[in-house]
């Protein structure tokens, strides 16, 4: 996207990528939507300072991701969210596929907020160590250890399950 773009097309064009990375990080649709709609609104108020930039959509991509991290200390500090219901499925089976993303949502959200960001920008967003480190405001060095331990964490889970 070039520096002729509208803020009413740029949301049009990278709303829905925004959302799933959202939905990623958060694990929850409604949240997910909550934190796009709270970053779509402050680059509103930015508008004329982003749309110089070269690349506006990663800039949204970074302040998504800042915000989920930003939101997580913010709730950790001041609010005590309930746990929501887990899926089960219905008489209808919907299939393995389904249950295998249930079990990543599940995975996911046992890791620590830079882990699990680093791990969504990875393999959900397809980035490099460096675009990862440069959106995180972390050396490439950090981006790699935290994906080795998060993938640690991962493996540390599934092999206790498995011995359950």
């Amino acid at each position: 996207m070039d520096g002729t773009v509208t803020y009413d097309e740029l949301v049009r064009a990278t709303e829905r990528r925004l959302i799933r990375l959202g939905l990623m990080l958060t694990g929850n649709l409604h949240s997910a939507e909550d934190l796009v709609q709270t970053v779509l609104a402050r680059a509103h108020r930015r508008w004329d300072r982003i749309s110089g930039l070269d690349h506006p959509e990663a800039y949204l991509r970074t302040m998504v991701v800042n915000e989920f991290l930003s939101w997580r200390r913010i709730l950790k500090n001041r609010e005590l969210p309930l746990a929501e219901p887990l899926d089960r499925p219905s008489d209808e089976d919907i299939g393995s596929r389904q249950a295998l993303k249930d079990a990543t949502w599940q995975l996911l959200t046992t890791l620590p907020k830079q882990q699990r960001a680093v791990l969504v920008l990875r393999y959900y967003e397809d980035l490099s160590d460096d675009e990862i480190a440069t959106i995180l405001g972390v050396a490439t060095g950090t981006v790699r250890s935290n994906a080795s331990r998060a993938l640690a964490n991962l493996r540390d889970h599934l092999s206790t399950e498995e011995e359950d």
